[in-house]
C-alpha cells in the first residue's frame, strides 16, 4: 500500500490544482488564450504551474518506489515534506512580483536536493534488499 505515497500525492495535487487557478484567472482577466500575452504575472503563474509539473512526478515515482519496496514510513515521509516544501516556496518566489529570486532558488535547492535523496535512498534501498 501507498499510504504515505497517497498523503503526499494528494497534498502535491492541491498545490498544483492551485497553481492551475492562478493561471486561468490571469488568462480571464487579460483576455489571453493561448501563451501569456505579453503579461508578466500571467508568464509568471505559467512557469510555476509548468515547473511544478516537471519536477513534481519525479519525486512521486521515486516516493512510490520507495514505499513499494518496504522503506519505513518516514524514510518515505521525510523526503515527501521536503517536495512539498521546495515547490512551494519556488511557487511563491516566482509567483511574487517582483519575483523573489533567492526563494526562487531556495525553492529549486530543496526539490533538487530531494530528488538527489530520493535517488540515493531508492538505490540504497534496492541494494539493501537485494543482499538481505
Amino acid at each position: 500500500m501507498l499510504i504515505v505515497t497517497s498523503i503526499i500525492a494528494a497534498v502535491l495535487t492541491t498545490v498544483f490544482i492551485r497553481l492551475s487557478f492562478n493561471v486561468i484567472g490571469l488568462r480571464r482577466k487579460n483576455k489571453v488564450g493561448l501563451g501569456s500575452g505579453g503579461h508578466e504575472d500571467l508568464e509568471r503563474a505559467i512557469r510555476a504551474q509548468g515547473n511544478f509539473a516537471e519536477y513534481v512526478p519525479f519525486g512521486l515515482i521515486l516516493l512510490a518506489c520507495l514505499e513499494l519496496n518496504g522503506a519505513t514510513w518516514w524514510l518515505v515521509a521525510i523526503p515527501g515534506l521536503a517536495l512539498i516544501i521546495g515547490r512551494l516556496i519556488h511557487a511563491i518566489g516566482i509567483n511574487t512580483p517582483p519575483p523573489d529570486f533567492s526563494k526562487r532558488v531556495l525553492g529549486m535547492k530543496f526539490t533538487f536536493f530531494t530528488l538527489m535523496a530520493l535517488v540515493v535512498l531508492n538505490l540504497g534501498w534496492s541494494l539493501y534488499k537485494l543482499v538481505a
